[in-house]
C-alpha cells in the first residue's frame, strides 16, 4: 500500500511531506520507516508504515 504523500503536522497543523523513498526493488512494505518534514515548522516525523487498510467508505462521502 502506498503511504500518504502529505500528512498533517502534529506540532503546528501544517502540511508534512513524505521525504523518504521506497526501495526500488520492492516498494513500501509494512514495517518500513517513513520520514515526513513539515513545510511550515520544518519538524521531522519518523513514522512506521503499518499494514492497516484504509476504510472503504468515509463518513463524509
Amino acid at each position: 500500500m502506498q503511504p500518504a504523500s502529505i500528512i498533517t503536522c502534529v506540532e503546528c497543523g501544517g502540511r508534512a511531506h513524505l521525504i523518504s523513498f521506497a526501495p526500488p526493488d520492492r516498494g513500501y512494505e509494512p514495517g518500513d520507516q517513513l520520514v515526513y518534514r513539515c513545510e511550515d515548522c520544518m519538524d521531522r516525523f519518523d513514522v512506521i508504515n503499518d499494514d492497516i487498510e484504509p476504510p472503504e467508505e468515509t463518513l463524509f462521502g
